[in-house]
This record gives C-alpha cells, sequence and structure tokens, in this order.
C-alpha cells in the first residue's frame, strides 16, 4: 500500500468555493458518471441531506454529487447550486426528458466563527466549476474555511483547523478521503496521545484535555461541532457494501478526535464508488479508515491562523520559543 493523490482517483473532482471574510464555504466531490454511495450518521445533531435514498433498499442506484458545507443548517442551500450546474450538463437521474441531479450533503457549525453567514446557492456552482481543475487543496477552503476544533471552553481555547485530504492505493484499487474537521474535542494522531490540536491554554501554549475538562465541569454545554467527510474509491462495490465502508470509516473519527459522536456533534461519513477494480469490501473500509484518519490530521495541520484562532503550525512555533 503506497500514498497517492485524492485528485488521482478517476471518475471524482473536487472543487471549493469559499468566503474568507465570512470564515465559511463548501467543498463540492462531483462523479458526473455516477457513482454507488452509502453514508454513516453518528452525530446527533446531524445537517444532512438526502441520505435516507443511499438505503440499501430505497430506489435510486447513484449519485452525482457530495456538497460538503459550512453554514450550518443554512449551508444545505449550496447543494441546489450543484444540482443546477449538474442539470444543466444533462446529468442525474432520468424520467423521460426530465433530469434530476442525485446531491447529498451535510454540514458543519461554523457560524459563530466568523460573520454569522453561509455559503449560499451560487458557491454550490462555483465549487463545481472549480472542481474542473481538480486540485487538492488543504486549510482554510472550502467546508474547512471557519472550521475549528477543542471547543469546550470556548474560542479563546479554540484551534483552527480545516479541509484535509490523503489518499491511498494497493494493487489497482485506490481510495481518498476528504475532511473537514471541525469538532468540540480535541485531534490526536491516530491511536496515540500525540496532540494535534484542540483545546489549548494561550497562557502556556500547552495542550489541555477536552474529556478530562468536561467530566471535571460535570457539564457538557452545546459546542459548534461536527466533523464531515466524504470516502471515495475506484472500487466496483453495490449501495450496501457502500454503506458498510462508509460505517467503517467513522472508525477514524474515533480514533483521532475525543471527545466525538457526542449529542450535539453532526459527524457524517459519505461513501462514494466509481469504477471496474474488484476489491473485498473490508479491503476498501480498511483503507478509508487510515485515507481518513490522515486526511483529519490533514485538515488540522495545514490550517492556518484565521479569526482569532492559532493554528497547529503557530502554535508549535509558540512552544519551541
Amino acid at each position: 500500500m503506497k500514498k497517492t493523490k485524492v485528485n488521482e482517483i478517476e471518475n471524482f473532482r473536487i472543487g471549493n468555493a469559499q468566503d474568507l471574510e465570512g470564515a465559511t464555504g463548501c467543498t463540492v466531490i462531483v462523479c458526473e458518471k455516477g457513482a454507488t454511495a452509502g453514508a454513516d450518521v453518528r452525530g446527533g445533531g446531524p445537517a444532512t441531506r438526502e441520505t435516507d435514498l443511499l438505503r440499501p433498499e430505497n430506489m435510486v442506484q447513484q449519485i452525482h454529487a457530495v456538497t460538503l458545507s459550512g453554514g450550518s443548517a443554512f449551508g444545505l442551500e449550496a447543494s441546489s447550486g450543484v444540482m443546477e450546474y449538474l442539470k444543466e450538463k444533462g446529468i442525474g437521474f432520468h424520467m423521460g426528458d426530465i433530469v434530476v441531479p442525485i446531491v447529498c450533503g451535510a454540514c458543519l457549525f461554523d457560524l459563530a466563527v466568523g460573520e454569522n453567514t453561509h455559503p449560499p446557492k451560487k458557491f454550490g456552482r462555483i465549487a463545481c466549476v472549480n472542481s474542473e481543475f481538480n486540485l487538492v487543496e488543504h486549510g482554510n477552503v472550502g467546508a474547512g474555511t471557519g472550521a475549528s476544533v477543542g471547543k469546550v471552553l470556548g474560542k479563546e481555547h479554540s484551534m483552527k483547523s480545516g479541509l484535509g485530504t490523503y489518499a491511498l492505493q494497493c494493487g489497482e484499487l485506490k481510495v481518498g478521503a476528504i475532511a473537514a474537521v471541525n469538532a468540540c474535542g480535541d485531534v490526536y494522531e491516530p491511536n496515540s496521545s500525540i496532540h494535534v490540536a484542540g483545546l489549548y491554554d494561550p497562557a502556556t501554549n500547552t495542550y489541555m484535555d477536552s474529556e478530562e475538562m468536561i467530566m471535571e465541569m460535570a457539564e457538557s454545554r452545546p459546542h459548534e461541532n461536527t466533523t464531515i467527510c466524504c470516502i471515495i474509491t475506484n472500487a466496483k462495490q453495490t449501495k450496501a457494501q457502500m454503506n458498510k465502508v462508509a460505517s467503517m470509516a467513522q472508525d477514524a473519527l474515533a480514533r483521532t478526535i475525543r471527545p466525538v459522536h457526542t449529542s450535539s456533534d453532526g459527524d457524517t461519513v459519505f461513501a462514494m464508488a466509481c469504477g471496474d477494480v474488484e476489491a473485498p469490501t473490508d479491503l476498501v473500509g480498511i483503507m478509508a479508515v487510515k485515507a481518513l484518519e490522515q486526511a483529519i490530521v490533514d485538515g488540522c495541520k495545514a490550517a492556518q491562523d484565521a479569526y482569532g484562532l492559532v493554528c497547529w503550525a503557530t502554535l508549535n512555533e509558540k512552544k519551541a520559543d
């Protein structure tokens, strides 16, 4: 198994649109050929679109895009711009002369970081147009523009996070992950006690432990959370298999974010497959977990200082001093 680039997975394109002043944006993963897909929602406060149709027993067999968006539930509007873009290209579910693009989506809460704004409908279209360039972008872009982590004690103890990507290849099989990291808790290197970002003390430039703090306070107040992700692969899989892949991929959140899947989180993982590579579902799922772990870490390490929030690189410079 080797590392590859997420934009080298055939049949998929990734594009971003953002409002840097408003601290919000959206990320679109487009598959014009249509992808079999699944989803797994673990957070207690999701803002999602078209997840029910991904259940194996439901009629629609393929989707054409996933939209990851800021703006909380308001951000679901961006998917309508994605639909318009795809409809103009004749891409979608065909019923006679009628074409309905199938676009799934999920949103994170970034309203308190910037100017209490959200990605409008036109941002979905802009992200689709940008996907035609299919660039790999990280950090303060797309759905990661207003993302932050470590929110237990409020903004003054939080850190900037963002959008991360990572991809792996095993033989002809490719699996990639895109993650907008916006957790209430702390982000760690996978299966370790090594902090990447989260709750910290600005007076000493040292990390704190969100779970310990919640237990000390004996309460967990609502926070502006949610990590939203998408797995893409060139494997040949069914809807049921991709739902299993999405479920397995949630392990990546459990291995890197503490706490995670809380009542105020909307943690959601989509999984899309478009290709003809025969591969066991468990192999696809294992690779998805490993790719998503690193995408979550990348989303924190690639972020830059913004909106009064310090990033991983800056905090490490301060600690070195």
